[in-house]
């Protein structure tokens, strides 16, 4: 069979045919009379052969090796094939990423584009003093700086390189809050917890409703770091979690003076007292929580904790009956 003629059968072109002739990959076995190459059918196998190798993603390098080697493994060969697709696919990954970072920085103009790439290589160091380095003197109150902060605030694992981030995005005025947000939704708990950390710094309503949803989260460090946030800017939706924080002795100081904030306001300051008489005197509670909750209304405003103290002077726990009975002094005075 001619070349036009295999051409046509196998779907490989005429071109095609006669590289493969001169890579030694498809030799026809014939020739006719006036020199044109003859293919026989174990040639056409052959051809569709090295077809079938090409669309697994083998180089012709490759495929040459392969049919030259009498102990070719094809398991081996694939198995390296799908490495080197996968490393390629990360790197592309990676690359789509990055240009998805800069489109989402609304640069003007090319100077913007080289100054958010700049940024972007230099907070993606694997050195720690350069990526503390860049956030320090980045431009925090750019919106395309406050963007590329809260990204990397999320991935960050070194405390001293968060903190610098956080500092210079809280320059930003509450910018970048729409990013950090995005990041409690992730499965990974560290970098919810990075997400809470950084929102807790950053001002705005955006922030503390991002918080708000925070409070909802299953793991109990993330929800009682939201709580102090919350607390700090005397957000009530915070007071459930701020009770279960003293309750629990895990920020109990600072979560009582939240509770204590928060009930200067008339509307909310039975609701709290109500909350903490509940946990101390609930069956369950073993001294070290009831004490924790005595000293947390201790926080409590004016003479509201009064009557609680007053109780709690004749409780079967003496020194607990102690404590109780020197705050209410200290109160009274």
């Amino acid at each position: 069979m001619l070349i036009g003629e295999v051409a046509r059968r196998s779907g490989v072109s005429a071109r095609m045919l006669r590289h493969y002739d001169a890579l030694g990959l498809v030799r026809p076995t014939g020739r006719t009379v006036a020199g044109y190459r003859e293919y026989t059918p174990d040639d056409i196998r052959r051809i569709l052969y090295v077809e079938g190798l090409r669309f697994a993603g083998l180089s012709l390098g490759q495929i040459a090796r392969a049919l030259e080697d009498p102990g070719f493994t094809p398991s081996a060969l694939i198995g390296d094939l799908i490495r080197k697709t996968e490393e390629r696919l990360a790197r592309e990954h990676e690359l789509l990423e990055r240009l998805h970072t800069v489109d989402a920085t609304g640069p003007a103009d090319w100077r913007d584009v080289a100054r958010v790439v700049e940024l972007l290589r230099h907070l993606g160091s694997p050195n720690a003093a350069r990526r503390q380095q860049a956030a320090l003197a980045s431009p925090g109150h750019a919106p395309a700086s406050a963007h590329l902060l809260a990204n990397a605030i999320l991935s960050e694992s070194d405390p001293n390189v968060a903190g610098a981030l956080r500092w210079a995005l809280a320059r930003s005025g509450g910018a970048g809050a729409t990013r950090l947000a995005a990041g409690l939704t992730s499965g990974d708990p560290d970098v919810r917890r990075r997400a809470v950390a950084a929102l807790a710094e950053l001002p705005g309503d955006d922030a503390t409703a991002a918080l708000n949803r925070a409070l909802r989260d299953t793991e109990a460090t993330i929800r009682g770091q939201a709580a102090l946030a919350l607390g700090a800017r005397g957000v009530t939706d915070a007071v459930p979690e701020l009770v279960s924080l003293v309750v629990t002795g895990l920020n109990d100081v600072e979560a009582a003076e939240h509770l204590g904030a928060i009930a200067r306001d008339p509307s909310w300051a039975e609701p709290i007292m109500s909350a903490l008489s509940a946990e101390l005197f609930a069956p369950a509670a073993d001294s070290a929580i009831r004490m924790r909750l005595t000293q947390a209304l201790a926080e409590m405003p004016g003479t509201l904790a009064s009557s609680t103290l007053h109780r709690l002077t004749h409780d079967d726990d003496r020194p607990l009956a102690l404590f109780a009975t020197a705050l209410l002094g200290t109160l009274e005075a």
